[in-house]
């Protein structure tokens, strides 16, 4: 989207805690400028799946018009979220035979690919929701990364395809289009919050992504920059605070308050004298908690949840050569604030850990509550917005030079200069260029001696 403040775009978080709108541009350093974002309660989701659509059209609404009034600007469409634990992934391997394997490979040949595997048959209610390649193989040439510009006459790919129950989807779309907006796209937040938290170097070495939301933990494995695995765990931060509610019989207002302020992940930190007061309800008499149960409860179902998503890293092979994860495991989303968890990960992997936080991408001055790990999945929903918008500019059918055009440019410049990437059957193609080349040398030293003489 364009207005007089120039290209914006505008992130999504369908959460099931909160729905959080982010507006925002990149400014002429290549960070995010904020021009507004807005928060609402979530009452219509469960575990990232719509329950109530009138409820959450109104917490979209709610969310898109502070934006929007802090922004000073109307908005039309957004780039939405989804998990849930309808979620699943599988690895698939496809190919295209090309008509002409002389001609270069380019972008179409990728989409055709592509294409071809947006047609597989799904299960009944299901949808293809992203297709993302992984290597490529050229005429049985393994791990090709970068297809395009190279020769051959059969293209194959290994796909990572991440797949959603079709109605969740069309939950997704009809609250947003009754909220008054497009959606551009529907993304999944793990892989939204990889690109806010991630730097490539984490991707190239190796590492897992851990969203603990507020209905669901999500879970996104790279490596040699290229996503290996994906999984939505249906348990997140609600459960802990459900836990406490039971545990200590009090309301999920009050158990969500001792957990942001008193919890702890880890119940050796606190002792057995350390209580906290709550307060009764209508002239009741008030309660008192111990801290050390309040860490015990926590610890019990945090463990849960690292468990689940160790069982996917050793799912994915982290164990094999070619696929350690030597960055470790990178902790975002609300539950990663919760205390001492990083060290409870470590204890539990056995994985180097850190918090994630999407601050790396925001402009200076930008609002210090969006840099904390609970706006991470916002953050990346909007730099995946930018680039839709920043794709529309690109042309999408760029054309490698062909044979011809490779010939009048080595006639115009040195034999350097010549692509590297010609092969045996290309041969015609060099020698013209080095007849061309000897020419232009000659004609040089004749017009070099005549300017000379005159």
């Amino acid at each position: 989207m364009e207005n007089k403040i120039g290209k914006y775009a505008v992130g999504l978080d369908l959460g099931t805690t909160k729905i959080v709108a982010i507006i925002g541009r990149f400014n002429e350093h290549g960070k995010l400028e904020i021009l507004g974002h807005g928060k609402a309660l979530s009452l219509g989701i469960h575990r990232g799946v719509v329950n109530n659509i009138l409820q959450t059209v109104e917490s979209i609404k709610l969310a898109v018009s502070q934006a929007e009034a802090i922004a000073d600007l109307k908005i039309s469409s957004v780039v939405a979220g989804i998990a849930g634990q309808h979620i699943r992934s599988l690895q698939h391997s496809d190919y295209v035979t090309r008509e002409d394997p002389d001609s270069v490979i380019d972008k179409k040949d990728i989409v055709q690919l592509i294409e071809n595997v947006e047609k597989l048959s799904m299960l009944p209610g299901e949808k293809i929701i992203h297709v993302l390649p992984q290597e490529y193989k050229i005429d049985g040439q393994n791990e090709v990364k970068e297809p395009v510009g190279m020769y051959g006459a059969r293209l194959e790919a290994n796909f990572h395809i991440v797949i959603g129950q079709l109605a969740s989807i069309r939950n997704i779309d009809r609250c947003i289009k009754n909220a008054g907006l497009t959606g551009n796209t529907i993304t999944l937040e793990p892989l939204a919050s990889a690109e806010a938290v991630l730097s490539q170097e984490e991707k190239e070495a190796g590492v897992v992504l851990v969203d603990i939301g507020g209905g669901t933990t999500d879970v996104a494995i790279f490596k040699d920059n290229i996503i290996r695995h994906t999984a939505v765990i249906p348990f997140g931060g609600n459960v802990i605070t459900n836990d406490i509610k039971e545990g200590c019989s009090i309301i999920e207002k009050q158990a969500e308050q001792l957990k942001v302020r008193f919890g702890s992940a880890w119940p050796g930190e606190n002792k057995e004298n350390e209580i906290v007061s709550i307060p009764g309800l209508r002239g009741r008499e008030g309660k008192e908690i111990s801290l050390k149960k309040l860490s015990q409860i926590i610890h019990s179902r945090v463990v849960e949840i690292i468990d689940q998503v160790f069982m996917e890293i050793k799912n994915y092979g982290y164990n094999e050569p070619s696929k350690k994860l030597i960055a470790g495991i990178v902790l975002t989303g609300g539950g990663a604030q919760l205390k001492h968890i990083r060290q409870l990960v470590e204890y539990v992997t056995g994985m180097d850990t850190r918090i994630g936080y999407s601050d790396e991408n925001l402009a200076s001055g930008s609002p210090k509550e969006l840099s904390t790990p609970m706006y991470a999945t916002g953050i990346g929903l909007l730099l995946e917005g930018l680039r839709i918008e920043n794709a529309k500019d690109t042309p999408q059918n760029e054309e490698i030079p062909a044979e011809e055009t490779i010939e009048a440019s080595a006639a115009e410049n040195p034999e350097e200069n010549l692509p590297p990437s010609l092969d045996a059957g290309e041969e015609k193609v060099k020698a013209k260029a080095r007849t061309r080349y000897l020419d232009w040398v000659v004609d040089s030293i004749k017009k070099f001696i005549n300017d000379d003489v005159n």
